[in-house]
């Protein structure tokens, strides 16, 4: 019952992601994790385990997705996918845990230091996977802003020391309450202005709604192409149009007939579209830009390509066996890109574009060159219906506020949006929508700390708190 209790506990506390931003709930909920009693390190471990595979579980429910959309060959692995998601992720609280009971057995405020490094450490071991972060649920609060200056580290750090905080008062330790009092003033002197948007260049985000049991049809694909191609050139023409990821069915070696119709329907406003190409034996999960005559200004691959979606760790020996990525088709996977550096769009400026999983890596989102904006191309379909696109945006938004950059997002099926440099949706499709978004595009703010500095002043301060109280070794 003991376990059962922490997992249902930590479930409760995964509801603070999106879509539910139960914010309040999670911060509870870990308050109450924090104080709760282990007797030795195998308990300490257990204790933080369960709560993350209960938390992990609900957070990432949206995992079983992709295994659904081929149920018949893939569908019987979809509650393992989860399982183990759940407890690789649980891994990483469970340590922190049996971290903390090893340094400091009676300290809670340790406790929630190593909860913040352990969140840290998630989105880098193995090439990272920062998703349904702690600091996440604050994304539709005002608090979200602090993501300017530290990222989504801090985030996280601002929630623990904020539930560490409410644990001190549950026990009648009255100073712990500054820490509450601080973020209530910060809560209300960070609120971002109001809208106030009147000019600047305008932009076409294309959402063709392609379920991926289709996308790649024979049957379908052309019809998501045609239907891209009369948004294109429906209406006014903008100054930017913007399709999502794969949305050419066709390699670009064989697409030359494609990005003509691509280039026409435009009537010479630059596009940016998702396409895979080949080159030698490689193949990419790329975004060109395309101008007019066809013309390929300017070419990106995927830098940070998903493991078990578009590569297998071990792959060639595992491809023996008929064991590819979910992403890849005919048997191919994908390689990753050079380093990542911005686009140039004619009239608008350099953009910083990133290709679906690419969203959520925080510190892998700046270049040398200060961009104009951020182009976000993605394809939804994989994530389900409502929780896995619902946190795909979130995080999205969260990019925006960290670089004080607005971002144009274009889903195959999902979200599309356009969110200005404070993380507020300008105008957005809705789930399972065909539509197409033209929306001036926000001005960028001054460069913030977080694009200066990165993940490195929230890491130290996580750093030199867990340091300070350790050696110090009292029962905070």
């Amino acid at each position: 019952m003991r376990w059962a209790g922490l997992a249902a506990m930590g479930g409760l506390a995964g509801l603070g992601q999106a879509p539910f931003d139960l914010w309040w709930l999670s911060v509870m909920m870990i308050a109450c994790w924090l104080v709760w009693p282990a007797t030795n390190r195998r308990a300490a471990f257990g204790t933080g385990w369960w709560f993350g595979v209960g938390y992990f579980a609900v957070s990432l429910r949206w995992i079983v997705s992709p295994f659904l959309v081929d149920i018949e060959a893939t569908g019987w692995m979809a509650p393992f996918g989860l399982l183990a998601m759940a407890a690789g992720g649980a891994v990483f609280w469970g340590s922190a845990r049996w971290l903390a009971y090893w340094l400091a057995p009676h300290s809670v405020f340790l406790i929630a230091v190593l909860l913040a490094l352990a969140e840290a450490e998630r989105a880098l071991v193995l090439t990272g996977f920062p998703w349904a972060l702690i600091g996440h649920i604050w994304v539709d609060t005002p608090l979200a802003q602090l993501a300017a200056w530290g990222g989504p580290h801090f985030l996280s750090l601002v929630t623990v020391m904020l539930a560490w905080a409410i644990a001190m008062l549950f026990q009648r330790r009255w100073t712990a309450v500054a820490i509450p009092f601080v973020v209530t003033v910060l809560w209300w002197g960070i609120a971002p202005p109001p809208i106030a948007i009147t000019d600047g260049p305008v932009v076409r985000i294309l959402q063709p709604n392609a379920p991926q049991s289709q996308k790649w049809d024979p049957a379908h694909a052309p019809v998501f192409f045609d239907r891209l191609l009369e948004m294109t050139g429906k209406g006014p023409r903008p100054d930017l149009i913007v399709w999502p990821e794969t949305s050419v069915p066709s390699l670009m070696e064989f697409a030359g007939s494609d990005l003509a119709q691509v280039a026409d329907a435009a009537g010479g406003a630059p596009v940016v579209l998702g396409i895979n190409r080949r080159v030698g034996l490689r193949y990419y999960n790329a975004a060109l830009v395309v101008e007019r005559g066809a013309v390929v200004s300017s070419v990106y691959d995927k830098t940070h390509i998903v493991p078990f979606g578009e590569f297998i760790p071990g792959g060639d020996l595992l491809a023996r066996f008929g064991i590819t990525g979910f992403a890849a088709s005919q048997g191919q996977t994908f390689s990753a890109g050079g380093a990542a550096d911005t686009m140039n769009i004619p009239a608008i400026g350099p953009a910083r574009v990133l290709i679906c999983y690419e969203g959520i890596f925080a510190e892998e989102v700046n270049t040398g060159t200060r961009p104009r904006l951020l182009l976000l191309i993605t394809n939804d379909a994989w994530f389900g219906a409502l929780a896995g696109p619902s946190q795909h945006l979130a995080q999205a938004r969260l990019r925006a506020i960290e670089q004080g950059l607005p971002m144009a997002r274009s889903a195959n099926t999902g979200i599309s949006a356009m969110i200005d440099p404070y993380g507020r949706i300008l105008a957005r499709t809705q789930m399972n929508e065909t539509g197409a978004l033209d929306v001036v595009l926000p001005k960028a703010l001054q460069a913030t700390p977080y694009s200066r500095w990165g993940d490195l002043p929230a890491l130290a301060m996580i750093l030199l708190l867990g340091g300070l109280v350790a050696l110090y070794r009292r029962p905070i």
